[in-house]
């Protein structure tokens, strides 16, 4: 394909919902991994794996309404220093880049085709490389020296969520770094890095996968022991892979209020500008506990341009219901696509996407 594949109207008909009022942001690194919501199934209290969120709702100058009960200190600091972080000016550095942070066991088996991606916008982006069991094998040189120090990583636990946290840490490094993009070792990007760069660097907004399941999956996960700071009523969950402004990376770095309460029982806070949807595609519709795994056999020019035209964001519920909340991906207020990259595609399919791909 050309460029960037054409964008085609999306397939389904289905009217979207009408979007949250509050949407909290995982102020311990996003709404807990969907992926690990099906993998430990419930235990009690303490089988918590997804975060919490209060929906969404832009920040004013308002003051809050009076809380229901009286805050702790440390929930009134925490929200002082939230506020002001959020309240900073957006200022935009004369060369704006974008943090590709890559959270990855080993080696990426599709750094050919990043390369490709990243090649001729040097001075544009910036590379991160959590690798968590084995150094790294690069044969791209935008992956050279680029991996920061390394802890192991447990699928669904909280070392997760400290990885996370590292590779933002070392990427807020950098003053000109004013997105950050999380990406795993089988994401690919599905349209050219210009078309990537405007999408992220003129949004309004971050993008951080939330929705609320009353199933065993979702609130069925809940721990009493999160209270009073978090309550069941505000507990959301959704897939990790994010794309968030400088400002709220830096909410997430100076939380630890929220964050300890998930690493302690369960395994959380936008004061607003977060849309409740990932701009990294996955897909969940074969109800499986992993999500669809894409074979060589599997990837064809019809599957990425299918990929690139969904404009609805749908959830299923993991109750009896298997309720489908949808909901229409708002770029500033305008429908338009929603994913700007994808997974889970195997080592094998890297030779028919370096085709099919043609940045």
């Amino acid at each position: 394909m050309g460029g960037d594949m054409q964008i085609l109207p999306g397939s389904s008909h289905r009217p979207a919902l009408k979007r949250p009022v509050w949407i909290i942001f995982l102020v311990s690194l996003v709404s807990l991994f969907l992926a690990c919501s099906y993998i430990y199934p419930p235990h009690g209290d303490a089988a918590c794996y997804v975060f919490s969120s209060k929906g969404c709702k832009a920040v004013t100058d308002r003051p809050l309404p009076s809380p229901a009960r009286e805050l702790t200190d440390e929930e009134f600091a925490s929200k002082v220093v939230f506020r002001d972080i959020l309240h900073i000016p957006r200022i935009q550095p004369k060369y704006s880049k974008i943090a590709f942070m890559f959270l990855t066991p080993s080696s990426l088996p599709f750094e050919k085709l990043w390369d490709r991606f990243f090649c001729g916008h040097e001075g544009k982006f910036s590379v991160y490389v959590h690798a968590s069991k084995e150094q790294p094998v690069h044969v791209s040189r935008y992956f050279l020296n680029r991996e920061i120090h390394s802890d192991k990583v447990g699928w669904g636990k909280i070392s997760m969520v400290d990885a996370e946290r590292r590779l933002l840490a070392h990427a807020l490094k950098d003053p000109d770094n004013q997105q950050f993009v999380l990406l795993s070792e089988s994401c690919i990007p599905l349209h050219s890095f210009d078309y990537v760069y405007d999408y992220l660097m003129h949004a309004n907004m971050s993008f951080v996968d939330c929705f609320f399941d009353p199933g065993p999956h979702g609130n069925g996960r809940y721990s009493k022991h999160m209270l009073p700071v978090v309550e069941k009523k505000d507990f959301r969950k959704g897939a990790q892979w994010f794309s968030i402004r400088r400002q709220h990376a830096l909410v997430v770095m100076a939380d630890s209020l929220y964050y300890s309460r998930f690493r302690d029982f369960c395994k959380i806070i936008d004061p607003g500008g977060i849309a409740n949807w990932s701009v990294t595609h996955v897909d969940w519709s074969e109800r499986k506990w992993h999500p669809k795994s894409y074979r060589a056999r599997d990837v064809t020019y019809e599957l990425l341009k299918n990929i690139t035209s969904i404009e609805l964001s749908v959830h299923v519920t993991s109750d009896e219901k298997r309720e489908e909340q949808v909901q229409a991906c708002l770029w500033n207020g305008v429908r338009r696509p929603c994913y700007l990259f994808a997974r889970k595609f195997y080592p094998e399919t890297l030779h028919k996407l370096m085709k099919l791909l043609n940045f």
